[in-house]
C-alpha cells in the first residue's frame, strides 16, 4: 500500500505492508514562492513531478493521497492550470473574509460550514481572484485542492474527499456535500467543484485527517496531539457539532459518518525552534537545562503567540511574551517556560473540544516535539491526559496508505486498518500539577492584548 503526502515544502511517499510495516520511504523537496509580502504560492507542476519521482522509486501497490489543505488550484476548460496555486498560509484575503461573513451571515456560515471565514481557506481566494485577476477568473472551469490535482493528473478524474472539501468554506459539513446556499451567496458556480466522496471511497484525505487516522484516531475517546511547527489537538465527534464562536475547526473526518473538531495553535515546536535560534543552543542542551527547573519555573510564563494565533483567540496580531522574569532565570528557565507555554496553548484547544462534548481518555502524540521526553511529561501533565507514541512516525502519508488499503479491500474499513496496523510504542503519564500555572496563563492574552 502506497501513501503520498503533498506537503508545503515537499512530498513524502511510503510503502506499507498489510501489517502496517514501513517497507520503503522517499521524499522530494520543492520551493515555495512568496511574490509579495503575505503571499504564498506554488506551481502545481512541482507536486506532479514530485509524485512521479516518488512512484518511480516506491514499489507498486494501491495508492492513497493526502496533502496540504485549503490551497486553490484553478483549471480552464481544457484542464490546464491557469495560475500558480494559492496556498493555505497565504494571507492576502482579509477583505474577502469579511465579505463572505457579510454575504452569508456569520452565524449561518458557522452553522453550515463549521467555521468562520479565515484567510487560509479556499473560498476567500476565489473571491480575491474575481476582484484582482478578473481575466483569470473568467476562464475558470474547475477548482481542485493540491493533492486532488495530483490525482487528476494520475487518473483524469475531478474528485475530492469530504475531509478536504470541509476546508474550502464551500461545503455543507453536516450533510457532507457542497453547499448550494453558500455557493449561491458567493456566486460560485457549483459545476466548478469536483465530485465529493468519502475518503475511504477515493483513498484521499486532507493532511490533518490523514495524520489522525495514521495514529489511530477513528472514534471518540482518543485525541491526536501534534507537536509540529504548529500544534494541533484533534478529536473525533460522533455527530456534527460546530462551536458557536468557531474557535475550533469542525470538519468531516476521513472516516465515513464521523466528524472531527480541531484546535490549531500556530507556534508550537516553532516556538522552541525560535528560542534555539535566538540563544544559539541545540535542542538537546535546551532540554537538559530545562529539566533542572521545577514545574512553573518560579512564576515565569511564556505566551506562544510569535506568529499570531488561531485557537482559541483567532488573532493574527497576537504576539509572544515572557512574563515573570527574575535574575534567577537562565537559558534553561526560558526553555522550560516555552515548553510549558506551548502545553498551555494546547490545553486551551482541549478545553474547547471538551465543551463540544469530547471525552478524551488518552492522547496519541506525534510531530518533532514528541522526541523530547521532558516535553511529553509536561504536555501530559498540563492536559491531565496520558500520551501514547505509535511505532510509525510517517504522519499523513501513513494515513493515506491505510486509506489505499481500505479502498483496495485489504481492510474492511478504517477501524480495521487501525486495529491491524497502528501499534503503540510507549506511554507517558501525567506527573506534575499545573492547574495554578494554567490559571495564570489564561490571564496572559487578555492582559497583553491591551498593550
Amino acid at each position: 500500500m502506497i501513501g503520498i503526502d503533498i506537503g508545503t515544502t515537499g512530498a513524502k511517499g511510503i510503502a506499507l505492508s498489510e501489517e502496517g510495516r514501513v517497507l520503503a520511504s522517499a521524499t522530494e523537496s520543492y520551493p515555495l514562492s512568496t511574490p509579495q509580502p503575505g503571499w504564498s504560492e506554488q506551481d502545481p507542476e512541482l507536486w506532479w513531478t514530485a509524485a512521479q519521482r516518488l512512484l518511480d522509486v516506491l514499489p507498486d501497490g494501491p495508492l492513497g493521497l493526502s496533502g496540504q489543505m485549503h490551497g486553490l488550484v484553478v483549471l480552464d476548460e481544457h484542464g490546464e492550470v491557469l495560475r500558480p496555486a494559492i496556498l493555505w498560509n497565504d494571507q492576502r484575503t482579509a477583505a474577502e473574509c469579511l465579505e463572505i461573513e457579510r454575504r452569508v451571515g456569520l452565524e449561518r456560515l458557522i452553522e453550515l460550514t463549521g467555521n468562520r471565514a479565515l484567510t487560509g481557506f479556499t473560498a476567500p481566494k476565489l473571491l480575491w481572484l474575481r476582484t484582482h485577476e478578473p481575466e483569470t477568473y473568467a476562464r475558470i472551469r474547475h477548482i481542485l485542492l493540491p493533492k486532488d490535482y495530483v490525482r487528476y493528473r494520475l487518473t483524469g478524474e475531478l474528485t475530492i474527499d469530504a475531509a478536504d472539501a470541509s476546508g474550502t468554506l464551500l461545503f455543507d459539513v453536516a450533510r457532507r456535500r457542497w453547499s448550494d446556499e453558500v455557493c449561491d451567496a458567493l456566486e460560485i458556480p457549483l459545476e466548478w467543484l469536483p465530485t465529493a466522496h468519502e475518503s475511504t471511497e477515493v483513498a484521499t484525505a486532507g493532511d490533518q485527517a490523514a495524520a489522525a487516522l495514521g495514529v489511530g484516531i477513528v472514534a471518540p475517546g482518543r485525541v491526536s496531539v501534534v507537536l509540529g511547527t504548529s500544534g494541533v489537538v484533534f478529536a473525533v465527534l460522533p455527530e456534527y457539532a460546530p462551536d458557536a464562536e468557531a474557535r475550533v475547526h469542525v470538519f468531516c473526518h476521513a472516516v465515513p459518518a464521523t466528524w472531527h473538531a480541531m484546535g490549531v495553535m500556530l507556534s508550537a515546536a516553532g516556538s522552541l525552534a525560535w528560542l534555539r535560534d535566538v540563544v544559539g543552543a541545540e535542542y538537546g542542551a535546551l532540554d537538559e537545562e530545562a529539566s533542572r527547573w521545577p514545574p512553573g519555573v518560579e512564576g515565569l510564563l511564556f505566551a506562544p503567540y510569535l506568529a499570531g494565533e488561531r485557537t482559541p483567540h483567532a488573532d493574527p496580531l497576537a504576539r509572544g511574551a515572557f512574563t515573570g522574569l527574575s535574575v534567577r532565570h537562565d537559558r534553561g528557565a526560558l526553555a522550560r517556560a516555552v515548553l510549558e507555554g506551548v502545553a498551555f496553548g494546547l490545553r486551551d484547544s482541549l478545553e474547547l473540544l471538551r465543551a463540544l462534548g469530547v471525552r478524551a481518555e488518552v492522547g496519541r502524540v506525534s510531530g518533532g516535539g514528541a522526541r523530547s521526553e521532558l516535553w511529553l511529561k509536561i504536555v501530559a501533565s498540563v492536559l491531565q491526559l496520558p500520551l501514547e507514541r505509535t511505532e510509525s512516525e510517517e504522519g499523513s502519508a501513513y494515513g493515506a496508505a491505510l486509506l489505499a488499503g481500505v479502498r483496495a479491500g485489504v481492510f474492511a474499513d478504517a477501524a480495521d486498518a487501525v486495529e491491524r496496523c497502528v501499534r503503540v510504542r510507549d506511554r507517558i503519564d501525567p506527573e506534575w500539577d499545573y492547574e495554578d500555572a494554567y490559571a495564570r496563563f489564561r490571564h496572559l492574552y487578555p492582559t497583553l492584548k491591551e498593550l
